[in-house]
């Protein structure tokens, strides 16, 4: 039975305003030396990631019968966004956001009940989606590792690339496939909530996770499931319908990274205007110089654009109407927006722009990902253009 209250009604939203004081407030207590350390040592920021979860924030999309704030994915990606403005960096928290929403709107009842209110309340933590392989790529549909059944369970055997903070995670989503690829190349593969501490007591054999050190701190691994036994329980929804589990989340997904992409643009064009009114060369401050000037400027009005666009698909997404375009034009234009400020910023900066005590070069690396990830910029282009413009397929 789901967790209801007759006290439960239509959750109070905080005005955006008040909402980003209260992040940029909690943001104080991790400044630039705390996110640069984390950086240099490729640590989990666990002290910041505990203090949004004690905060509720982390649950803000989770709805306040299962004790989560009840937000829509506008305040979300406010969150999000003032999270990177403030100077840090939200994937350790991005995850957790949007990766419960497969439970939330495919798992079951029970399912629902038994881990929706752990996760709210922080005793459980889901970051960890284990998805793509190093064949298929961005290419879903092509995934290999197999999950065959077992009596009441399923056996999970095959190897994952890009799944991060699995070691920080208590339960994991797992896409394998059930069924071989057919005419309907969406159909047989199924999503699994695996709970990781079973495995971990259990079987700990059986989940094989190799480190990888990335250009910036992402906590992430590849995976080979050697013969992992989980429940029937665990499946998401019906079997061999996965794959539209997991593209449904892609919008969410996208305008969230957007909101970080945007957050990162203006903490960018923050700092170049700061160091730009003071610091002087040739007795005047750079920031007199039209070369210094206007990559600013010119950054900071397609930041503000892109700001715009990721505003327009939230509201969609929370009115619950199509925003398939917008999330991605969202995160297309923010990343690129980022990317420009990143260079702005960098070029403002000269020389210190690479010491890692201005944090530049940082963030630098950070802002990088969000034109490659979690969908290349190219892809993006081609989904406006084929499904939005009606231009032909290209090849």
């Amino acid at each position: 039975m789901t967790i209801q209250s007759a006290a439960v009604t239509a959750p109070v939203k905080p005005s955006l305003d008040t909402l980003r004081h209260t992040v940029r407030e909690l943001c104080r207590e991790f400044p630039d030396e705390y996110w640069r350390a984390s950086d240099q040592e490729r640590s989990y920021p666990q002290e910041f990631v505990d203090t949004l979860t004690r905060s509720g924030l982390l649950a803000a999309l989770i709805p306040l019968e299962y004790g989560g704030l009840g937000y829509g994915l506008t305040e979300a990606s406010v969150i999000m966004e003032e999270i990177n403005r403030s100077g840090g960096h939200s994937a350790a928290c991005h995850a957790q956001m949007y990766t419960m929403g497969a439970l939330l709107r495919h798992g079951n009842e029970a399912q629902k009940d038994a881990y929706l209110p752990e996760i709210a309340a922080g005793r459980l933590r889901l970051q960890a989606f284990s998805i793509t392989e190093d064949k298929a790529g961005s290419d879903t549909t092509s995934i290999e590792t197999a999950a065959v059944r077992d009596g009441d369970d399923f056996i999970i055997t095959g190897h994952k690339s890009w799944t991060s903070r699995i070691d920080e995670s208590d339960l994991a989503f797992v896409l394998a496939r059930t069924a071989p690829k057919g005419a309907d190349k969406t159909r047989g593969l199924t999503l699994f909530l695996v709970d990781l501490r079973q495995v971990r007591t259990h079987q700990p054999e059986t989940l094989e996770v190799v480190k990888v050190r990335t250009m910036f701190n992402y906590a992430t691994n590849q995976i080979h499931y050697h013969g992992m036994r989980v429940p029937a329980s665990a499946v998401i929804g019906e079997i061999d319908n996965g794959f539209r589990y997991v593209i449904d989340g892609w919008n969410a997904e996208r305008i969230l990274l957007a909101a970080e992409a945007v957050g990162d643009g203006y903490w960018f064009t923050q700092r170049s205007t700061d160091y730009a009114n003071t610091r002087e060369v040739f007795g005047r401050k750079i920031g007199s110089n039209q070369g210094v000037q206007f990559p600013i400027v010119d950054a900071y009005m397609k930041v503000r654009a892109a700001d715009m666009m990721r505003f327009e698909a939230a509201r969609l997404f929370d009115a619950g109407l199509p925003c398939g375009a917008e999330a991605n034009m969202a995160k297309h234009l923010a990343s690129e927006a980022s990317w420009d400020a990143a260079n702005a910023a960098l070029n403002t900066h000269g020389g210190y722009g690479f010491v890692d005590q201005y944090d530049i070069e940082r963030k630098f690396r950070e802002t990088r990902m969000f034109q490659v990830a979690p969908v290349n910029n190219n892809m993006i282009k081609a989904f406006i253009g084929t499904k939005v413009l009606g231009l032909p397929r290209s090849y």
